[in-house]
């Protein structure tokens, strides 16, 4: 937890910073990001919330994902990924959003997709949907820590670059 808590430190000081905020669209993590980002005092002034959204019909009926691309590509994909923090950013009025889907384990994983398979995407207002696909290693608890760090470190790296 340690590591990411310092992930989030580096956030909130980018943020605050560059006066922006940010939010959450979290499915695999379930709200690891959100929590840990959460845990620092005064994080209200930049950290507007989140949505975990693990069901796909959340996905859906919360953040515009387009069911048809859910069935296509599967929850797990940069399309999918990509049109949560499309629309956890349409919802809200939040400068970026960080959204993770993925498989934790210990089951779900196919040949295609194994455990620890994740995509994140990071989203800019006004910017390009950054996403990129991981395959994390451990247990569940290990494969939701890396990718809450890893949604963490990507963010912080486009804060870094403006």
């Amino acid at each position: 937890m340690t590591q990411l808590i310092e992930q989030a430190e580096k956030l909130a000081n980018l943020l605050t910073a560059n006066h922006q905020t940010m939010v959450t669209a979290e499915s695999c993590t379930g709200g690891l990001v959100a929590t840990t980002l959460t845990e620092l005092a005064g994080s209200s002034a930049w950290f507007l919330g989140a949505w975990v959204t693990y069901a796909n019909e959340a996905k859906s009926g919360w953040l515009g994902v387009d069911a048809n691309v859910i069935k296509s590509d599967g929850a797990v994909s940069q399309p999918v990924v990509a049109q949560m923090c499309a629309g956890a950013l349409a919802n809200s009025d939040a400068d970026w959003a960080i959204a993770i889907s993925g498989v934790a384990g210990p089951g779900g994983g196919t040949a295609e997709k194994p455990v620890g398979t994740v995509w994140i995407a990071v989203l800019g207002r006004g910017k390009e949907v950054i996403a990129e696909k991981f395959l994390f290693a451990g247990d569940r608890a290990k494969v939701r820590q890396q990718a809450a760090l890893q949604a963490m470190t990507m963010l912080v790296a486009q804060l870094s670059n403006k």
